[in-house]
């Protein structure tokens, strides 16, 4: 499949998550194909080690991802935990052999230049190791939403590992956010969640 191709099939009409992988790709194909993609919506790009994986990008997802901020902004506001939203910047470079934009991602206590917490939701699986890249960046804690289910990774000396708490929101009760994550309805989530925290 040529990019063009590609791009046809990546329109705005695309209703599902789906992804592509080109293999043996340099750094300078990858810049030269994410200009050709510069003005398609919806469309996101995570390249490591000459892998480039091109996804695009279903309003499901997009309903996810900002339910789950939703609630981990409001249950922060509660609980007077300072925070600061970075949103999907672009992290990575060519030193570092990869280059990603993460769902979501925040800062916690203070403004930094790597986020602290990074948010996934996988929707299709497979693709390139995402943690293997954020180990290089030195992000701490990932967050993964797949199949209505949270899996927290904690960057530990050269490894992550799979933690049951947050390590910077220790106090937050997972499996609460879980079910209000899984409601129907964003603004009774939101009210489902702070019905059940003891604000500060």
């Amino acid at each position: 499949m040529n990019v063009y191709t590609l791009a046809k099939s990546t329109s705005h009409e695309t209703e599902q998550d789906g992804s592509i992988m080109f293999y043996d790709v340099s750094w300078e194909q990858f810049e030269a194909i994410e200009i050709a993609f510069k003005d398609l919506r919806r469309v996101k790009f995570f390249y490591l080690d000459r892998i480039l994986q091109i996804m695009t990008v279903s309003p499901e997802h997009e309903i996810i991802k900002k339910t789950l901020c939703m609630l981990l902004e409001a249950y922060m506001r509660a609980k007077g935990i300072r925070f600061y939203g970075k949103g999907g910047p672009t992290l990575g470079d060519r030193e570092l052999g990869g280059r990603k934009e993460p769902d979501d991602s925040y800062d916690i206590g203070t403004q930094k230049t790597v986020p602290d917490i990074a948010i996934e939701v996988v929707i299709t699986s497979g693709g390139i190791n995402t943690l293997e890249l954020y180990k290089r960046l030195g992000i701490r804690e990932v967050w993964f939403w797949q199949n209505s289910q949270l899996s927290l990774y904690d960057l530990r000396g050269e490894n992550y590992e799979q933690i049951a708490r947050s390590t910077f929101l220790p106090n937050l009760d997972l499996e609460l956010l879980l079910r209000c994550a899984n409601m129907p309805d964003q603004y009774d989530a939101v009210t489902e969640l702070l019905a059940n925290i003891s604000p500060v």
